[in-house]
């Protein structure tokens, strides 16, 4: 990627999306970093600011607001501020059966990992469009690729929407300089598993199993810029969404609820 663009990353203050904000800045990126703690998105800034002289603004805001989307957009465009590279990584999971939740837990789930990036990216393409250059990561899963589980619902659902939305949009993007690319992480150094509670669960899983959260980034920026639509990081992901595209769908249910039992924290709970 070029330097002297203007990223907007969400989720960035923790995890992937805060790599995707350290490893942008690294090639030269401006940044505009929106997340709901604003005292760790400006302690983020700062150091980025400092370290790689680059432009850093934080936009703190919770996308769980249906108006969200529109009104960052809004203060970006009312301060004069493209976006060139668009990184959707705002998520977390809701653990446990669907209808133990009440529905407005899941309305705001469907609004931050669904919803918000579906948003960001129609107002933010026609400027990118208009410019002759633009870049969309979609932070998908490699749990998009596989059979759903119980426990945490939707969030495959989630996942496999913001993969076949990637593919169409990359596809849409064809002649026009913008990429897009939905990249797909495994198992995944970062925060996302205290939030969710299941900690001590997966660290049950084996070393291989696992990146590190600033590998995830660099790949995936490196294959948005290459024009690949779709990206599973790593060797063994690559391997496990093989596996489940070949077996029966039967079958890699059944290996699905098996293996989720060993990572239930509850009798309905997932």
């Amino acid at each position: 990627m070029p330097s002297n663009r203007r990223a907007l990353v969400t989720g960035a203050s923790a995890g992937i999306g805060e790599a995707f904000a350290r490893e942008l800045a690294r090639r030269g990126h401006d940044l505009v970093l929106t997340a709901r703690r604003a005292d760790r998105l400006e302690a983020l800034a700062q150091e980025l600011r400092d370290r790689h002289a680059i432009e850093a603004i934080v936009a703190p805001l919770d996308l769980a607001r249906p108006d969200g989307p529109e009104a960052l957009v809004a203060a970006l465009e009312a301060q004069g501020l493209t976006i060139d590279v668009l990184v959707n990584n705002a998520g977390y999971g809701v653990p446990g059966y669907f209808n133990e939740q009440p529905w407005s837990t899941h309305a705001a789930f469907i609004q931050v990992l669904m919803t918000a990036p579906t948003e960001l990216a129609y107002r933010l393409l026609p400027g990118m469009k208009a410019r002759g250059y633009g870049r969309i990561v979609n932070v998908a899963s490699l749990a998009g690729h596989v059979p759903g589980s119980a426990g945490h619902t939707l969030y495959a659902a989630s996942k496999a929407y913001l993969i076949k939305f990637s593919q169409s949009l990359a596809l849409e993007g064809k002649g026009t300089g913008v990429h897009t690319t939905a990249v797909c992480p495994g198992f995944t150094y970062s925060e996302f598993h205290d939030v969710t509670g299941s900690r001590n669960l997966v660290s049950k899983m084996p070393a291989f199993m696992w990146m590190d959260a600033l590998t995830v980034a660099r790949q995936g920026l490196d294959a948005v810029d290459a024009g690949t639509a779709v990206y599973v990081n790593g060797g063994v992901n690559r391997a496990i969404k093989t596996l489940f595209k070949l077996l029966p769908d039967g079958l890699a249910l059944k290996m699905i609820e098996r293996q989720g039992r060993r990572f239930r924290t509850g009798a309905h709970t997932g």
